[in-house]
């Protein structure tokens, strides 16, 4: 049964206990509301509840062990074929999935019945016409025991889901029934109601600190990979990124050092440009601007944060490199090709992030109370100097975090730096000199075929692992900087 079928199901059961649930009450009392203890929506809501929670987490569970069990149990069989072929794992399962899908398109348009899609001995030239009827070609690298491998992928894929329908529906109805077995008038439906939605709330809160663990956990079990079989010394203390994964022209020299450089260098250029323009606009529209100023600008400010990426990086690389080849000239500019550089990266990235700035430090400008503006101009104070002197102080902690907020947005950026900044990994103080970041990298290193388990991808997930380290530095640091202030001026 497929998912959409089977959550049809799962609220309809809900939507039928809830009136099941309210309707039994109401008969328990003869429609006499106030002989019960709660409303009677929170008898029907409990009833629902004990529907959808179990068999939804069971759901959700289930959909995603499932793929991993299964994948496990292919890859067990194509250990041996892997090692003969001298192909890796991670393309094989990858070829696996595909064939496994070209099997169900094939067995949904009834092209292939399912016991032929299950059998072993179906001849591989039979698979590649009947799949072909439907569309899906079979490249030339799919050999025999990849389509053996796919059959069986096939096989358990159904068998689970054919399970997996079956438990979650009994669940639902085990829950419905146990539900109403309780709806009595006595029973504490309100409670129940409160208690299982404070236990919902509580689990949503958790999934932002789960999310981020299996993140964090999932770079370190990667980059323990990559560094027992690449030096950490000159990874983290190497000049020079020059990677030869494929054994042809030298040992890889992987350093994270120009690519945390080039990050830098261009996050620092982007907040000289951001930080004054962002925080001059905040204190214009907040304390000088007319109403009617303030509500035309500041949205008009903002449809800056909604552009795409990719268009500031193709703005960086048509319009403002080849202005900064122009105005400055070759010789200037120097080997500047096609105005690839870090100025150009970040002169873009500083114009995108403008509205994180101006917009958070509006916010927290005009939370300043005015009772500490009417004490300045009490005092003979100009609007200016309260500005210098009163509100630019108490919002400073506030201000801190927009800042820090737009930094972290220019270290991950990864567009405007690949088309604005160019792809190089050097270390040099010349702003016209294309660098690259270490998101770019990232990116480029996780393009194409490559398997997960082999060097050049695991390289990425060190990189990885080094910014969130990093990024994570930066913000300890800055919480302690604010609180600092915040003490100073409370």
């Amino acid at each position: 049964m497929p998912l959409s079928w089977i959550l049809l199901v799962i609220f309809a059961i809900a939507a039928a206990g809830f009136w099941f649930g309210t309707s039994r009450v109401l008969k328990s009392v003869d429609q006499n509301v106030r002989a019960l203890h709660s409303l009677p929506s929170y008898y029907g809501g409990n009833v629902s509840m004990w529907v959808l929670v179990p068999s939804l987490g069971v759901l959700a569970f289930w959909s995603l062990a499932q793929p991993l069990f299964i994948e496990s149990r292919i890859a067990y069989l194509l250990e041996e074929r892997m090692s003969n072929q001298g192909v890796t794992l991670g393309l094989m399962m990858t070829e696996v999935r595909r064939v496994a899908d070209g099997l169900d398109s094939a067995v949904t348009e009834n092209v292939m019945t399912t016991e032929e899609a299950r059998s072993m001995r179906v001849e591989l030239t039979d698979i590649r016409n009947r799949l072909a009827e439907v569309g899906v070609a079979l490249g030339a690298n799919v050999t025999a025991p990849i389509v053996h491998a796919a059959q069986q992928y096939h096989q358990l894929s159904a068998t689970g889901n054919m399970f997996k329908s079956i438990t979650v529906i009994a669940l639902a109805l085990a829950g419905l029934g146990y539900a109403l077995l309780r709806t009595t008038k006595d029973f504490r439906a309100r409670n129940a109601v409160e208690r299982g939605i404070l236990a919902i709330l509580l689990f949503a809160a958790m999934i932002a600190i789960m999310t981020t663990v299996g993140i964090l956990f999932s770079l370190i079990f990667n980059t323990l990979e990559f560094f027992k079989i690449y030096s950490i010394a000159n990874f983290f203390f190497g000049l020079e990124w020059a990677p030869s994964f494929s054994g042809r022209g030298g040992s890889s020299s992987l350093s994270v050092i120009p690519l945390l450089w080039g990050t830098f260098y261009i996050s620092i250029i982007a907040l000289i440009v951001a930080v004054p323009v962002g925080i001059f606009s905040a204190i214009y529209l907040s304390e000088y601007a007319t109403p009617k100023v303030r509500a035309f600008a500041k949205p008009l400010l903002e449809i800056l944060a909604g552009i795409p990426t990719i268009v500031y990086g193709l703005f960086a690389l048509l319009t403002v490199g080849p202005m900064l080849v122009t105005v400055f000239g070759d010789n200037t500019v120097g080997w500047m090709s096609g105005g690839t550089a870090v100025i150009t990266a970040g002169l873009v990235m500083g114009i995108m992030l403008i509205p994180f700035v101006s917009s958070l430090s509006d916010d927290i400008i005009n939370a300043v109370p005015q009772s500490l503006r009417d004490g300045s101009y009490g005092l003979g104070a100009t609007q200016s100097e309260t500005i210098r002197q009163v509100v630019l102080p108490a919002a400073l902690p506030g201000i801190v975090g927009a800042i820090l907020l737009a930094a972290s947005r220019a270290i991950g950026e990864t567009m405007i730096v690949v088309l604005g900044a160019g792809a190089a990994a050097r270390l040099s103080l010349n702003p016209f000199d294309a660098m690259t970041t270490v998101t770019a990298k990232i990116v480029s290193q996780l393009t194409g075929d490559s398997d997960f388990a082999s060097p050049e991808a695991l390289v990425a997930f060190a990189l990885g692992t080094t910014l969130f380290v990093l990024t994570l530095a930066l913000n300890v640091l800055a919480l302690y900087i604010v609180r600092r202030y915040r003490e100073q001026y409370e």
